[in-house]
Parts: structure tokens; sequence; C-alpha cells
């Protein structure tokens, strides 16, 4: 499993080296107002007291927002070292990011999105090659770094794909007179082909199964679409890079773009709500809607079952689910598995105090190693830890998700959506998505927009 998820991450590696030597407009928007993040004598940056640092972490993921905030007290309780935690809102961390490293109280720690978040934010990355932070991790080819050092680390190991209900499908394969999709179980779905049949029959029985629509709503509004401008794009041009042999490209073709319509499409027209209301709603409207078995499928991640379980009124079991991979209609996708990587990188603030680096160092090698943080990553967190020593999480998802890398019989999907070339390239597809599903707009402007903005956003980089 290790060799398996290893070859997600290489590119991260590859990639992040060739922006070694580039600027960025957002890293103006600070003066250096504190040490340079030099290491202490020792030579690292784990030695020495940090009893004058503290810690603020800006966070990415929302949906882990109360469980950082507990484990920030717990930190503080067993370490006696002042830690904040403050999240950023779906889709805003960016904007957040800017504006809060332009405050003389600015975060010493933050998360970087793979290369094109390290290309933006790099003098303020401190090398993290000598902390024991990098010296614990099981994988130290994934992380982000440079002939120059190591500056971003792997905060957990994420899968995502299509959560379902397999009693829904257990309910759909009992019922009399569904038409003949050549599947009988959920495990027969193996395909676009299959996946598409079936959905459409299920619907076709939505009232007999007491579903509202086989998909969650879409929630393509600006602050939801990252799980269809993002995640879902990222299927197509992963098959575009395994077809063309690269781990990145400054010009797209989108030659799964049909494949990544048909998908969308999918959704869209067997979902909860109508296409003209596709922008309606947010991924915590899809999650309850999933948790109250109002649909079937879901497309989420790990991090998901936090939501479900956590939705009033849940009547999701543990033994409900079932992770599906996402079929687009690529060749060979019967061997497909899930989607697995990660974009969460831990950069520690180069410009705070070194007390304040030391302190946020410590903070995260407490949270990954000392028995209270590793309890957190397990129950609170439910990640899939990169680090030595970590314990099996409880999260359901993230149990079926280490099944399925272990399977020698799939071939996992890459996180390559680090490479996409900036926020605003996706940004500006999410839009045009939204525009497709009202109706605005036809697909083939969708694929040319995007087309032409990689690689105007790939040259500005």
């Amino acid at each position: 499993m290790k060799k398996k998820l290893l070859s997600l991450t290489l590119c991260v590696a590859m990639a992040a080296t060739v922006f070694a030597g580039c600027g960025s407009e957002e890293s103006d928007t600070k003066t250096d107002s504190g040490n340079s993040g030099s290491k202490t004598e020792s030579g690292s940056k784990d030695s020495g007291s940090s009893s004058d640092g503290s810690v603020y972490f800006l966070n990415f993921k929302p949906e882990a927002e109360e469980a950082f905030n507990d484990i920030a007290k717990k930190f503080t309780e067993e370490e006696g070292i002042e830690c904040k935690v403050v999240t950023a809102a779906d889709n805003q961390y960016e904007s957040k990011l800017k504006a809060e490293m332009s405050k003389d109280d600015a975060p010493t720690a933050f998360i970087i999105n793979g290369p094109i978040g390290y290309n933006s934010w790099k003098d303020y990355c401190a090398d993290l090659k000598d902390t024991d932070l990098y010296n614990n991790l099981v994988d130290k080819d994934g992380v982000v770094q440079t002939d120059e050092g190591v500056f971003g680390i792997p905060l957990a190991t994420e899968m995502y794909g299509l959560i379902c209900n397999k009693s829904i499908f257990a309910d759909y394969f009992a019922l009399d007179g569904i038409a003949d999709t050549g599947c009988s179980s959920i495990e027969d779905i193996n395909n676009f082909e299959k996946l598409s049949a079936v959905v459409k029959d299920m619907d076709a029985h939505k009232d007999d199964l007491g579903i509202t629509g086989v998909f969650s709503e879409p929630a393509l509004n600006s602050e939801n679409n990252w799980r269809l401008q993002t995640h879902l794009a990222n299927v197509p041009v992963y098959y575009e890079y395994q077809k063309d042999g690269v781990s990145d490209k400054d010009q797209i073709d989108f030659s799964f773009g049909d494949q990544y319509k048909d998908i969308l499409d999918l959704y869209l027209d067997y979902s909860t709500v109508s296409r003209e209301s596709a922008s309606s709603g947010s991924v915590d409207d899809a999650m309850a809607e999933f948790a109250l078995k109002e649909c079937a499928i879901v497309q989420n991640g790990t991090w998901g079952w936090g939501q479900i379980s956590g939705t009033d009124g849940n009547e999701v079991e543990e033994s409900d689910l079932y992770f599906m991979p996402i079929y687009i209609g690529a060749d060979g996708e019967e061997s497909q598995g899930l989607c697995a990587g990660t974009e969460n990188f831990l950069a520690i603030n180069s410009q705070a105090s070194e007390a304040d680096q030391e302190a946020s160092v410590k903070f995260f090698n407490w949270l990954y190693t000392s028995e209270t943080g590793k309890k957190c990553v397990k129950e609170d967190l439910g990640f899939v830890s990169p680090f030595e020593g970590a314990d099996t999480p409880e999260n359901p998802l993230a149990v079926q998700g280490l099944e399925d890398a272990a399977n020698a019989d799939t071939k996992t999907v890459s996180w390559v959506f680090p490479t996409f070339p900036s926020q605003a390239w996706k940004d500006a597809l999410g839009e045009d998505l939204l525009s497709y599903a009202e109706g605005t707009i036809e697909w083939d402007k969708v694929i040319s927009n995007a087309k032409d903005m990689w690689a105007s956003e790939k040259s500005a980089s």
C-alpha cells in the first residue's frame, strides 16, 4: 500500500522544483517584521524552548473547524503553549490567507496547495527538512520540496469518490420490474456505462425507494463548487496526463472533456434538484441529504464522514457506506480505484519569530506523535496520517479508502489538481459549469474557455 500511495505524490515534488525560481504578487502583501526563519544553532527548529512562542494556525478544512479548536485547547493544556486556530470558509482560503498575512499577528502555520501554493507563498515558507515533523514522515518523497529544502509537509492522505448508500442500492436491486443494466448489486458497477444505466433506472424508481434524487444537489455556487471544478475535473485531467505520459502541462487539451461532460450531466439530471437550481444549497446541505437518505450518492471524500454522522437525525449507519470510484467512461476504468492524495501541505511562516516557528512545529509534531494527539487524529479528525506510528482511523470512509489503496487489482487515481494553474482558473471553470448547467452556454465554450485560461495562467506563473 505504501508503494502504491507513494506514486501518487511524486508529481508534487517534481512539479515543485519547476517553481523554485518563481516570484509571487501575493508574497508582497506583508513586510518582513520577524526573524528570517533560520535554524537554531543546534540545526533543528524542534530544539530549544518554545515557551515564549505561540501558535496561530490558519485551517483549510471547514469540516474540521470544531475538531481543530478542541485540539488546540488540549495542546495548550498539555504543553503550556498558547495555540489558536482560525478556519477559512469553503473556497475562501487563499483570500483569507492573503488578508491574514498582511496583519501584524499573521498565521505562524498555514496550508499551501502543493506546488502552485508554494509558488504563491514561497517567501513565507520555512525550510522544514531538519525538523522532527519531516523526519517522522513515512513517505519523505510526498512533500513540497525544491533543491533548496522542504517547504510543505502533508497533513493527511485522503481519498474521495462516490459515497453510496449500499442499503438503498440493495432495495433498488430487490425491486420488481427494474431494467436490465447488467448489474444485480452495487459491487457489479465498475464503469460509467453501468453506473449511468443503474442511476437512470434508480431515478425512475425513486418514489419506490423513498428518495428525492439519486445524487445529492450539486451546490454549484462559488463557495461550494470545489467538488466539481476541482475534484471532479481531476479525473479527466488525470487520464489526459496518463495518456500523454506527463505529470503537468503548460497547455491542457481536455482530451477527456466529453467524459467530463457525461459524468457532470449524470449528476445534474438525476440529483435532488433541477439543473436550473444547480447553484442552490451547500456541500453541508448535500451531505445532509445523504445522511437523511434523501439521495443514494454524494461525491465527497474521507473527510465527509463527520458531516454525515454529525447531521441531526442521521439515518446512515457505517455498514450502509460503499465508496465507489468516479467513473467517467475512460478505457480500462474497470480497474480504477478511488482518487487518493493530499492538497493540504503544512507550511511554517518563515517571517514569524523563531519562537513562534518552533512552537508551531511542536504543535503539529505533538498532534501526530503524542498519545493525545494521535487519538485526536484517529477519532476527531479521522485522517489517514502520513506519519510513523499512526493509529488506524475510526472513520469508516478512511478505512475503506485504505482498503482500496491496498487492493493490488485497482489503480488509484492520483490528485493532479495541485498542478491546476491557479484558483482563478478553478473559479472561472466553476462559473462556466454553472452557466452550462443553467443552459446559458454550450459545453464547447466551457472547454475552450478552460483551455485558453489554462495556457494564459501557466504562462503568467
